[in-house]
């Protein structure tokens, strides 16, 4: 039976120690909507409350570990608000939207989603991606301290990107794919390794999802020459030369 699309925000608490987690999300009341949606979380250690506009949220997002973001909003855009949260810090953050196009995808990662889920999705998969992006966002004490590669830096200890003097600004799962093929800059690592550490078992659409983590971190990078692309198998770090920052004109204007 069809019905109303309702705008709203949830709040979910996680019971289990992962923190709580600050939900916006719209969806269809009754038997597929807020029930379903409320009762499945406390099930599986969320307990769930709600906000109802994206203003209302950036208020109250500091208060919370995990944010789920519908990029349709009625008050403001989602990707500005996407990016509100990003600035403030390293909140772990997936964006729900029916856009589902590669560039929308890729507008979602650089505006500081973690993971980007399209509408329609089943429960079980939003549960598998927001147990997934809490995982990832544990401490990983075995990365590297600290990774250079010609002009590009990669802290480990503050998750930090630095190219030249330029702070670049990663998602969680952007920082990691990045930390791992420049801390073995000569080996190719396959797309099955970029799974299972990067992404856990439980991630759906792989290969769609490593390509646009890449594509995003090239445009940010602001080369395709970081990431080499070796066909068939996976990728490797590269060394892009030294160019202009985007947007930096010489005197004369080209």
């Amino acid at each position: 039976m069809g019905g109303l699309v309702v705008q709203r925000v949830f709040r979910l608490h996680d019971r289990r120690g992962a923190g709580n987690a600050h939900s916006c999300d719209r969806e269809r009341p009754g038997r597929c909507g807020r029930s379903l949606g409320e009762r499945g979380c406390q099930r599986h250690g969320y307990e769930v409350s709600v906000v109802s506009t994206a203003a209302a949220a950036l208020k109250a997002f500091h208060q919370a570990e995990f944010v789920l973001l519908a990029l349709e909003l009625p008050d403001i855009d989602g990707l500005e608000v996407c990016r509100c949260i990003r600035a403030a810090g390293d909140l772990p953050i997936i964006a729900v939207t029916r856009r589902d196009t590669e560039l929308d995808r890729v507008l979602g990662l650089q505006a500081g989603a973690d993971d980007y889920l399209a509408k329609p999705y089943g429960f079980r998969e939003l549960l598998a991606r927001m147990d997934a992006v809490l995982r990832r966002a544990r401490p990983t004490p075995s990365a590297p301290k600290q990774v250079s590669r010609g002009r590009l830096r990669i802290d480990g200890h503050t998750r930090e990107v630095r190219l030249g003097d330029k702070r670049v600004v990663v998602t969680r799962k952007e920082f990691d794919l990045l930390i791992l093929l420049a801390s073995q800059p000569d080996t190719v690592v396959s797309r099955k390794q970029l799974m299972s550490r990067v992404w856990a078992e439980t991630w759906m659409e792989s290969a769609r999802t490593i390509d646009t983590h890449v594509s995003s971190l090239r445009s940010k990078l602001g080369s395709r020459d970081w990431i080499i692309t070796v066909r068939g198998v996976g990728f490797r770090m590269g060394r892009a030369r030294a160019q202009r920052p985007p947007g930096l004109r010489s005197r004369d204007g080209s």
